[in-house]
């Protein structure tokens, strides 16, 4: 195996804990040693064992001599818990690759002169494309403070993305449902507008895996919600946060903590959002379905799957400028050009990217990151 293959097996860890680490990044490590992996580790949450250290206790066999790979730079500065740095020289390693920089500037380019220093050798910009994908959202929140925003629609052949009476349920297919469903598992909070909590009182918890540090935020100008919506009285009540105004609900999540917030209901609120310049990526689903001026449950859906595509915050839908067709918001498909059925085409974003890294242009059909081809 090479030190890509391994250090790909580090980011598949590192996935894993995607939306339960904040304000921390989620990072995975491997140990190695005589072309055998000894031990590997991730960092599963905020005040635990960072990945090298979870790694080098997880080892079945003495690491002294061992090469160590992890997803992002090792800290050289103690915080919660021990620098990393520290730990790996303790443990007498004689290498410590890692793909990507750290972006928190306390920390960024400290760790080879630190583990060189001890007369460990180091390497880096191993999969910093894939690795860097990770903490994108980490890079925006320790460098400014705000989390990574993105915005999540659905939308007809005919540019709606409800009918003329305010449904939406549903235009996106079950499948894509479930693709995009996916991304609660590892965003740090959801939110939705008001009018979403009143017509479709959704539970806005993770069905696909549990994620028990997921929180939800409900942004209502006039504070009048119904009270036995399922945000205020399922298992995960005190998991749920009203606000206002949209552009004061973000910086507040920022200063809590949160890295990453999915957007996923009303027109109005993603309006809110990227008039106040808050959104960093949008998700759009095209499905296959004509809604004209009826109901969407007697809509025509022709064959064939949803088309998703993910596209940075420059490429604003054009129903968040536009007028209504007939009531019914609209959203005519401009950055829709390049998806393919049920894959996620993403068009990078530099903005907060890790230091030092590629863009990268396709994630695999059906694919969830982090999973083998």
């Amino acid at each position: 195996m090479t030190d890509a293959d391994y250090m790909r097996r580090a980011i598949a860890l590192a996935w894993r804990s995607a939306g339960h680490t904040r304000p921390n990044p989620p990072v995975g490590a491997v140990v190695v040693k005589g072309g055998k992996v000894i031990g590997e580790g991730r960092h599963r949450r905020c005040g635990g064992d960072h990945a090298e250290t979870a790694a080098l206790k997880a080892c079945k066999s003495s690491p002294v001599g061992a090469t160590v790979y992890v997803t992002l730079e090792p800290c050289s500065k103690p915080g919660r818990v021990g620098a990393c740095c520290d730990a790996l020289i303790a443990a007498g390693v004689k290498r410590v690759v890692w793909a990507c920089a750290d972006p928190n500037p306390t920390n960024r380019g400290r760790a080879a002169r630190v583990l060189r220093k001890a007369g460990i050798a180091t390497a880096h910009g191993i999969c910093a494309d894939e690795a860097a994908e990770l903490i994108i959202p980490f890079a925006k929140h320790v460098t400014t403070g705000m989390p990574y925003v993105t915005v999540k629609l659905a939308q007809s052949l005919d540019g709606k993305i409800c009918d003329n009476f305010g449904s939406a349920r549903w235009i996106s297919s079950e499948r894509s449902r479930r693709t995009t469903g996916r991304l609660r598992e590892r965003v740090d909070a959801i939110m939705v507008g008001a009018e979403t909590v009143r017509k479709d009182d959704p539970s806005l918890l993770c069905h696909t895996r549990r994620n028990d540090d997921l929180w939800r935020a409900v942004v209502s100008r006039s504070g009048r919600l119904p009270r036995k919506a399922q945000v205020f009285t399922d298992a995960a009540k005190d998991r749920t946060l009203v606000f206002r105004d949209a552009a004061e609900a973000v910086r507040e999540l920022g200063r809590r903590g949160f890295m990453h917030v999915l957007c996923e209901g009303g027109l109005g609120l993603a309006r809110s959002l990227a008039a106040a310049g808050l959104v960093d990526e949008w998700i759009t689903v095209l499905a296959p379905i004509v809604i004209g001026d009826g109901h969407l449950s007697d809509a025509f859906r022709f064959p064939g799957e949803d088309t998703i595509v993910v596209s940075a915050s420059c490429l604003v839908p054009s129903a968040l400028c536009g007028a209504d067709v007939n009531g019914a918001s609209c959203l005519v498909p401009g950055a829709l050009c390049e998806a393919k059925a049920l894959g996620i085409e993403r068009k990078q974003r530099t903005k907060h990217q890790a230091p030092g890294t590629k863009h990268q242009v396709l994630r695999t059909k059906h694919q969830a990151p982090g999973t083998k081809h």
